[in-house]
């Protein structure tokens, strides 16, 4: 992380997962595959320290499926997906941000590169 990244506060639709992630959001992903065709979401992948649970992470339900290597997670009471964690092919540790959680984030102004999901 360079030291002009920005900080960005973000949460489901009620509140009950709330987190803050730091870096440069300069493209997301959109995703094809079944979860991701289903749910819309937009992924920024950043290394998993830089981003901080801001609630309990007991407030976070887990789903996975297929390989079992994503863990999505999302809330439990509004069911809106904000993040996934999983570890890169280099092994390291990585957090998916699902950029439509975030405040103050022009969707508009980032470009969007698209992904074969379902092809894996």
């Amino acid at each position: 992380m360079n030291a002009a990244s920005t900080t960005y506060r973000g949460s489901c639709h009620c509140g009950r997962v709330a987190i803050e992630v730091s870096g440069d959001i300069d493209s997301a992903m959109a995703c094809n595959c079944s979860m991701c065709q289903r749910r819309g979401s937009l992924l920024w992948f950043v290394p998993r320290p830089q981003l901080r649970l801001l609630t309990d992470a007991g407030d976070c339900a887990r789903y996975t499926f297929n390989k079992h290597v994503i863990a999505h997670r999302f809330c439990p009471e509004c069911g809106i997906h904000v993040f996934g964690e999983a570890t890169d092919p280099d092994g390291q540790s990585r957090a998916a941000i699902n950029i439509r959680c975030l405040e103050g984030i022009d969707l508009d102004a980032v470009p969007v590169t698209h992904f074969d999901g379902r092809a894996m």
